[in-house]
């Protein structure tokens, strides 16, 4: 919060200016200027808003109307603005500006299809001050303050005040500095009280707050507020009015928060929030003992979520129910979204966010978005991540710090088609990019209960082999295996203790500079495997994994990769129907270490130098292929080749 509102300063009128102490209706002083009602009024019924207003008097919706210096409604006084009002101010910084004193009230009456504007003529950042209303509601400041910068009086006794009516407003350019500490704000509301209504507000490129309370009572709905330059929303002084339904974004580097709550913590209500940011940034910040209660709350792209700014204790924000946790990224989906807002003229199309950080509640991702993973994106327990058809994600090359995760209790639901596959690659696809794909269930493995992952150091591994991690249908993912170490590398998928409740079917995995699949123990099966290029091996399976795969098909074409399977361990005696693998580069088609095996029916390979490799000497009877027993001689070309010429979906790109 930079302290914010007025500073008085000498204004060119038609007239004689003299700047008075009066008395504005409830026998408290204020600073205002006096200007001849007759020469207001006639600045007015010329289209100039210039001067002090001690009288009703409705704009005129046909008339564009040109602020050029202060306007300021004295107490006992209205201005009605109609529908469709244009007011044009001048980039006069810090003198141009419209306040409503104590006792004054302003009804501005637009509509969703005719809104008012309040703007300068290009809306860019602090070319003018922007709208004040000064009210008799309670604050902390006390009965009768000064406004920092302003000298304007405000506080009172009386929470259900009424300074007026603001419906459909859009406002812009604001901010105007005032000096190294204090700039104008888009709406300021000095302790204004809850007989004030505040609906279907905009506020675009103000070079301070969106919009700030200063105490008082009063409630605001259906807030837009778009690139504000300091805090989005901010709030001090003990306000404890509510705010239902907004929608916050920043695309432009260098603002300071969503939200700065400050001072004593009245506990405000915020309803139904969204805030994206393609920029980074914090969202929440509390100083001192401010709090609030939030509900809806969805953060997208924040590098920082919750800011305790003077270490003030968490449990003074409560968001879904519980205090707020900075570990959180509160990227749930959300309520409210831009085009909630179709009445506002926004400049801004966001069509790239970045995805990152934890969830720990439902998430779907829009479609019409392309993602930028460039870090971790971690699905807690009791989180659900749903990525519908034709969802893009790039990774960046990041290596191991970038990935996807589900933890143990969380979901993921990728709702891919064969037209419109869901790709999560990085942009060149090259392995070794990034991480991959993790999902860790509760399922039995021969590692026992709560493993720990060999990536991310994730638990793992339980009693419940129906465990459900959800489903993932018609998945396209390319250039994943950062190293992590000398020994350890991130697969394309890595399926820790799945259970046989989770789907997958249809996944395609490309390029991975280590293992495509890899089952560590569990129960979950696969349908339709397509595996290209990967560098180590194409399916891997480890600590009992007994589930079945049913059709697979694998492609090597670039020479020094380890095998098309890999088999370890203790055998689950899991199922391959219908497996094909072809090389044209020769290596090592089927391996299988210690006493590891598995039941294969339909088998095609061909073009590999060796079909089967028992590395640890391990019986060939672990192995069955088409109902007998492995041959390290056999070609294995009698079956019948799965056929992908109709998969249009496998290699689908960004």
């Amino acid at each position: 919060m930079k302290k914010s509102i007025f500073k008085i300063l000498n204004l060119v009128a038609f007239s004689i200016v003299t700047l008075t102490l009066t008395n504005c209706g409830s026998n408290e002083p204020s600073i205002i200027i006096e200007e001849p009602t007759s020469e207001v009024i006639g600045n007015l019924n010329s289209g100039v808003m210039s001067g002090t207003l001690d009288e009703d008097y409705t704009l005129n919706a046909n008339t564009v109307y040109n602020l050029n210096s202060s306007f300021i409604v004295q107490s006992g006084a209205k201005l009605t603005i109609p529908a469709g009002t244009r007011i044009q101010a001048v980039n006069g910084g810090t003198s141009v500006y419209i306040a409503v004193l104590k006792g004054g009230k302003i009804d501005i009456q637009g509509t969703s299809s005719n809104p008012v504007f309040m703007s300068s003529a290009s809306g860019n950042p602090g070319d003018w001050g922007g709208l004040t209303i000064c009210g008799d509601a309670t604050t902390t400041a006390g009965a009768n303050a000064e406004a920092e910068v302003g000298g304007f009086i405000y506080g009172g006794s009386n929470d259900a005040d009424n300074s007026g009516s603001i419906n459909y407003l859009i406002i812009k350019g604001t901010g105007a500095q005032i000096n190294a500490d204090s700039q104008y704000n888009g709406v300021s509301l000095y302790a204004v009280g809850s007989g004030t209504t505040i609906s279907n507000i905009a506020v675009i490129n103000g070079s301070d707050d969106g919009i700030e309370f200063f105490g008082g009572t009063v409630s605001a709905s259906n807030l837009f507020l778009e690139n504000n330059e300091d805090d989005s929303i901010d709030w001090t002084e003990g306000w404890s009015g509510t705010v239902d339904n907004a929608y916050i974004t920043h695309t432009i580097a260098g603002f300071s928060t969503v939200f700065e709550g400050d001072k004593d913590n009245n506990n405000p209500k915020f309803n139904n929030i969204t805030a994206v940011s393609t920029v980074g940034g914090t969202a929440l910040q509390f100083k001192k003992q401010s709090g609030g209660t939030i509900t809806g709350l969805s953060l997208t792209g924040y590098d920082v979520s919750i800011d305790m700014k003077d270490n003030g204790p968490l449990a003074n924000v409560i968001i879904e129910g519980s205090p707020a946790d900075p570990t959180l990224s509160y990227t749930s989906t959300a309520v409210v979204t831009a085009a909630d807002f179709d009445w506002v003229n926004s400049n801004v199309s966001i069509t790239t966010l970045p995805l990152q950080g934890t969830i720990a509640s439902k998430v779907t991702l829009d479609p019409s978005i392309k993602y930028l993973l460039n870090s971790s994106y971690i699905v807690q327990e009791g989180g659900e991540l749903v990525i519908p058809a034709g969802t893009k994600i790039e990774a960046s090359a990041g290596g191991t710090g970038v990935y996807i995760a589900v933890l143990q209790g969380g979901k993921i639901d990728i709702q891919g088609t064969a037209t419109e596959p869901v790709v999560i690659s990085s942009a060149a696809a090259t392995p070794g990019d990034w991480g991959g794909l993790t999902i860790c269930g509760k399922a039995t493995t021969t590692a026992g209960v709560d493993a720990q992952a060999e990536v991310g150091g994730f638990i793992y591994g339980g009693t419940t082999d129906a465990d459900n991690s959800g489903s993932i249908k018609y998945l396209v993912i390319k250039g994943t295996g950062a190293q992590i170490n000398a020994d350890s590398q991130y697969n394309g998928i890595s399926l820790y203790a799945v259970g046989s409740g989770t789907t997958i079917e249809n996944v395609s995995v490309i390029n991975g500079s280590d293992d495509g699949v890899e089952f560590f123990g569990g129960t979950v099966s696969a349908t339709n495997l397509y595996l290209e290029n990967n560098e180590d091996d194409s399916v891997d399976w480890t600590e009992g994994w007994n589930g079945t795969v049913t059709n697979t098909y694998i492609s090597h074409t670039v020479s020094g990769f380890s095998t098309a399977f890999e088999g370890d361990k203790d055998n689950g005696n899991p199922k391959f129907v219908n497996l094909t693998a072809i090389s044209t580069v020769g290596g090592t088609a089927l391996q299988f270490k210690k006493n590891s095996g598995a039941t294969i029916t339909n088998i095609w390979l061909e073009g590999y130098a060796k079909n089967i490799d028992m590395k640890d000497g391990g019986a060939l009877s672990n192995v069955k292929i088409d109902g007998v027993d492995a041959s390290t001689t056999a070609d294995y070309k009698t079956g019948t080749k799965v056929d992908v010429s109709s998969w249009s979906w496998k290699n689908a790109g960004l």
